[in-house]
C-alpha cells in the first residue's frame, strides 16, 4: 500500500505542523472566550499529554519505523533526519494528535454554545486534521499501518469523542479535495496546490482506504478479547518483518 503513495516533499510543511495546529485552536479559544476558555485550554494541554502517554505504552514494548527516502534538499528534512530517530510510528502521534484537535474544537464550540456560529471553523479543523494525516504519508514519515492503529487508539482513549462512526468517516475523507466553500480563516496553512498534490489514482486510493478501515476494525475486534488496548496493535506489530 505505502508504494502506491508518492514522495512529495512539498508536504513538509504541514507534516511538522501538527503541534502548532493545537496550539492555535487553544489560542483561537484564548482570544475569542477569554477567561471563560482558561479551563477548556487547560483540560486539551492535559490530554494532549495523555495522548503522549498512551502511545508511549506500545513504543516502550515494540518500535516501530518505515522505509523513508534520505532527502535534504528542503532544510525542513535535514532537521527531520537530524533529531527524528523514526523508531516510533505505530500508532502515529501525528494522527492522533490531529483527530484529537479537530474533535475537541468541535466539542469545546458546542461547550460555549457557539456551535453553529463556528461551523466554518469546525470544517476547517476536520480538513486540516485531514491534510496532517495525508502528509505522514507524502513526505514517508510513516506507513499506512500508522492511521489505523491511530484511529484505534483515539477510539479506546475517548470512544465519545472518537466513535468508530467517526473513525469510518474521517477514513473516508482522505485524500479528498477541499471544498471551494471552505475559507482558511485560523491561520492553517493549507497546501498551496493541495488538490492537484493528490497524485494517487482513484482504484488505489479505494484500496489504501479499505485496508485502513479493515485494520482499524480488525484491531477493535481483538480488543474485545484483550487484556488491554495496546495488545492488538502489539500483536499486529509482531507479525511484521524485523528490520
Amino acid at each position: 500500500m505505502d508504494n502506491k503513495i508518492p514522495f512529495d516533499p512539498s508536504w513538509v510543511k504541514i507534516y511538522i505542523d501538527f503541534v502548532s495546529f493545537w496550539i492555535r485552536m487553544i489560542s483561537f479559544f484564548l482570544r475569542c472566550y477569554g477567561r471563560k476558555a482558561y479551563k477548556p485550554a487547560k483540560e486539551i494541554i492535559l490530554s494532549i499529554g495523555e495522548l503522549y502517554k498512551m502511545a508511549s505504552v506500545v513504543y516502550k514494548k515494540n518500535l516501530s519505523t518505515t522505509k523513508r527516502p534520505f532527502y535534504i534538499a528542503r532544510p525542513h528534512f535535514l532537521l527531520i533526519h537530524l533529531v527524528d530517530p523514526h523508531l516510533m510510528c505505530v500508532p502515529s502521534l501525528h494522527i492522533m494528535v490531529a483527530v484529537f484537535t479537530y474533535r475537541i474544537f468541535e466539542k469545546t464550540a458546542r461547550q460555549f454554545a457557539d456551535e453553529k456560529n463556528l461551523k466554518e471553523q469546525i470544517d476547517e479543523m476536520k480538513y486540516g486534521a485531514l491534510a496532517i494525516s495525508q502528509s505522514v504519508l507524502y513526505v514517508k514519515q510513516h506507513s499506512v499501518n500508522c492511521i489505523p492503529a491511530a484511529l484505534y487508539a483515539m477510539t479506546c482513549y475517548c470512544p465519545e469523542l472518537f466513535p468508530p462512526e467517526e473513525a469510518e468517516n474521517f477514513t473516508k475523507m482522505l485524500f479528498s479535495p477541499v471544498p471551494a466553500s471552505i475559507n482558511v480563516k485560523i491561520n492553517y496553512a493549507f497546501h498551496p496546490d493541495f488538490s492537484s498534490s493528490l497524485k494517487i489514482c482513484e482504484t488505489d486510493q479505494a484500496q489504501i482506504k479499505k485496508y485502513i478501515l479493515d485494520l482499524y476494525r480488525r484491531f477493535l475486534k481483538e480488543r474485545e478479547t484483550s487484556k488491554s488496548w495496546e495488545d492488538p496493535i502489539l500483536k499486529f506489530l509482531c507479525e511484521l518483518p524485523v528490520l
